[in-house]
């Protein structure tokens, strides 16, 4: 099973965020992110299963954003630049449109400099959960409005709010996008 490598950072030699952006482009194969202490995340790619997972709920959300218009889909392959230093690339996110159209059209083409309204995290089997776990608790700390962390393996969901315990579901049928996604449902059928 791989799992991700992690390099330390040294607090001494900070990487800045341009030297991040630049050390992406310049491997586009990897799948790099930063934690907000600036250690260096290097993610495995998925299996088949992980993949074919992530598409489904990518176009679950995407074909109810454009029934609604109401905001932006963004897939796996987009960072987020949250405001603690992090950067993050979630399994599936949105934006408002509000928010989306207030930035530059420079920052929407580089990483966006901010935490989505709403992500999906897909735990595939490499993932260590506690990290995941981490990770979804810190988009919330950094503006998320919700946040769902699907774990095939177990059959359960994490749901995450702010100034809120995460809520546990076990073996749930669907999930609502409540007040941030209305009337977005996720028939979890697809996952399962």
């Amino acid at each position: 099973m791989l799992t991700p490598l992690i390099l330390t950072n040294p607090t001494t030699t900070p990487i800045t965020d341009e030297q991040f952006y630049q050390l992406s482009l310049a491997n586009r194969d990897l799948k790099l992110e930063r934690t907000a202490q600036g250690d260096l995340l290097i993610m495995p790619p998925t299996g088949g299963m992980t993949g074919k997972r992530n598409s489904d709920l990518n176009l679950e959300l995407g074909l109810w954003n454009r029934a609604t218009q109401l905001g932006i889909v963004l897939d796996s392959s987009t960072g987020f630049h949250l405001p603690n230093g992090a950067y993050f690339s979630p399994d599936a996110a949105w934006v408002s449109l509000g928010r989306w159209e207030s930035l530059t059209l420079e920052q929407q083409e580089k990483f966006l400099p901010l935490a989505p309204d709403f992500v999906i995290e897909l735990r595939s089997k490499s993932d260590r959960f506690p990290q995941l776990q981490a990770k979804m608790q810190e988009y919330i700390n950094n503006g998320t409005r919700l946040a769902w962390l699907l774990n095939p393996q177990n059959r359960d969901v994490e749901i995450y709010r702010p100034n809120q315990t995460p809520e546990l579901l076990i073996n749930p049928a669907q999930l609502l996008g409540e007040e941030v996604l209305p009337g977005f449902v996720l028939d979890l059928a697809l996952i399962w």
